[in-house]
């Protein structure tokens, strides 16, 4: 896991470095509460944003090549990271396992049927102490109280910050919301 630390250290700004050092912690305490493995969380949560601080013009073709890219997320290529970030990690960095991989792609938008782990990284990228934004105290408070309330909470609190700010919502949004509101896990 050092190897690793110091590898996203590299890779990424002092900023958000400490950010990924935060999500991995969070996603880890997370992880344990909700009975997901520790470690695997703790790997997701340092490497989620592998992709976050490339070009946009490496990130979009790099999406196109991957077949990943859609209107939306052409309109707002940093919606791009997730999954061109779990493509990166798995040639570059060796990471196979497909528990992470999806965690990587799906914690930017989220996704109908998410696992755990996915919910857990979803979250944790939200609530990681060093978010200081309107609401994330609450979210965390919601996150005490169980990964389901959690990560409604968090979906909820997306859809509001895009509509208050006149953006697109992706689908995959909507569609994990709707998944988890009517009964999903």
């Amino acid at each position: 896991m050092d190897s690793l630390e110091s590898l996203m250290a590299r890779r990424l700004s002092p900023k958000r470095y400490n950010h990924s050092l935060g999500v991995a912690q969070t996603a880890a305490e997370l992880a344990e509460s909700s009975g997901t493995d520790r470690q695997k969380a703790r790997i997701a949560g340092l490497v989620h944003d592998y992709a976050r601080e490339l070009p946009t013009e490496q990130l979009v073709a790099l999406a196109r090549k991957l077949g990943v890219e859609d209107d939306i997320s052409l309109a707002c290529p940093e919606l791009l990271h997730g999954p061109v970030g779990a493509h990166l990690i798995e040639s570059e960095l060796g990471i196979e396992d497909p528990e992470i991989l999806l965690a990587v792609t799906s914690h930017t938008l989220g996704r109908r049927k998410m696992g755990k782990l996915e919910q857990i990284i979803y979250l944790a990228d939200m609530i990681e102490p060093g978010r200081r934004y309107p609401g994330a105290e609450r979210l965390r408070e919601l996150a005490q109280s169980g990964l389901q309330s959690g990560i409604l909470g968090a979906l909820d609190h997306t859809l509001r910050f895009l509509l208050e700010a006149g953006k697109p919502i992706h689908i995959r949004t909507i569609e994990a919301r709707n998944y988890l509101l009517m009964g999903g896990e």
